[in-house]
């Protein structure tokens, strides 16, 4: 509305953001049917902030609250305070996507500077490799609400579930779950591999087998998680670059070893005596009976015949994408810039559903 100088008259100038504003000392007029013969007063054009949404660790969505429904070139924007921008309606799905991807950029760079400043605080072992928001989907399908918004965060060896971001140091320590990276496994789920009408979703199976199932906005997301994902475990194997586990061989307890440079190592827990010893190439498969058993198959580099090598572990699903982890870092370390590539998945093993490790070359 114009203001306490105006004469009253409406103009059209006013619903565009346009305020009558004095000033004694201006002398320039506009020409306009409304406009007041008194000199000195003009219009002026200047925004006016109805609600502001910090971008920092804020986080947006297409679909209803909960549900997998998608709103029709709508969406809505939540700070991390909980403000809400309310719906935003487009005009077409074009302007819809434009918006979406231009807000999500802000929030990435946003978060890339943060991650900057907060990683000056910690040492080279705990540095941050990715923050961000997901939607969880609730394991219980009774429930009205089907998902709900996680904040994930890829810090040094663990995954981190946080129900908000961590803003202290102490925050780190109350995250709702954390998952040693190089013993969890993430898939980037298919069309034909997702459970509603969510799309851009991917799943992580922990150490104990549990699989979580998240959900996010856009493909760009889903690429970045993956890419920061694969640079988390990589970083983590070639920093612990081995890791031992308990196992029972015919009723005595042993020791496996899975070591970046020299592969598997199986030696007696009491003597530390080497039963036996394999690279990684020299494993041409494997298979588990998905509880506690794994029946690897190595090839004897002088015979050429293949050896089967039994062990039971009391944490399966761990060893298996522990395995797996090394696998993958290896094939990187190969060539850095292989990271993230669907041909580093060929390469390595990968997980069926019953968590049967399968080789490809």
């Amino acid at each position: 509305a114009p203001s306490d100088q105006s004469s009253g008259t409406s103009s059209p100038l006013c619903d565009s953001g346009l305020h009558l504003n004095y000033h004694p000392n201006n002398t320039d007029t506009l020409s306009c049917s409304s406009w007041p013969a008194s000199p000195g007063l003009r219009w002026e054009k200047r925004w006016c902030d109805l609600r502001l949404i910090p971008l920092l660790h804020s986080r947006f969505s297409q679909y209803l609250p909960g549900s997998d429904l998608c709103r029709q070139n709508a969406f809505q924007v939540i700070a991390v305070d909980g403000v809400c921008s309310g719906i935003i309606q487009c005009l077409s799905a074009e302007d819809c996507i434009d918006w979406l991807q231009a807000i999500a950029s802000n929030i990435s760079n946003l978060t890339k500077h943060n991650i900057k400043k907060i990683n000056r605080n910690f040492p080279v072992n705990q540095q941050i490799v990715y923050m961000g928001w997901t939607e969880e989907r609730e394991q219980d399908s009774l429930q009205d609400r089907m998902y709900a918004p996680k904040f994930l965060a890829l810090r040094g060896s663990s995954l981190y579930k946080f129900i908000a971001p961590p803003v202290t140091t102490w925050d780190w320590t109350r995250a709702e779950k954390t998952f040693s990276v190089y013993e969890i496994m993430c898939k980037i789920l298919k069309d034909s591999d997702l459970l509603d009408r969510r799309k851009h979703c991917f799943s992580v199976q922990s150490e104990s087998g549990e699989d979580l199932y998240f959900s996010v906005e856009l493909e760009s997301d889903l690429t970045l998680w993956e890419k920061a994902f694969q640079t988390a475990t990589f970083l983590e194997v070639e920093r612990i670059q081995c890791k031992t586990y308990a196992c029972v061989l015919e009723s005595h307890l042993m020791g496996l070893t899975i070591d970046f440079s020299m592969g598997f190592v199986c030696f007696d827990a009491a003597t530390k005596a080497v039963l036996w010893r394999y690279k990684f190439s020299q494993l041409k498969g494997s298979s588990d009976d998905g509880k506690s058993k794994i029946k690897f198959l190595f090839q004897n580099q002088d015979t050429k015949q293949i050896e089967a090598k039994e062990l039971e572990f009391s944490n399966l699903f761990a060893v298996l994408h522990c395995i797996h982890s090394f696998f993958a870092a290896k094939v990187a370390c190969l060539d850095p810039l292989y990271v993230g590539s669907q041909a580093t998945a060929s390469a390595a093993p990968t997980t069926s559903g019953t968590g049967k490790l399968k080789y490809a070359t």
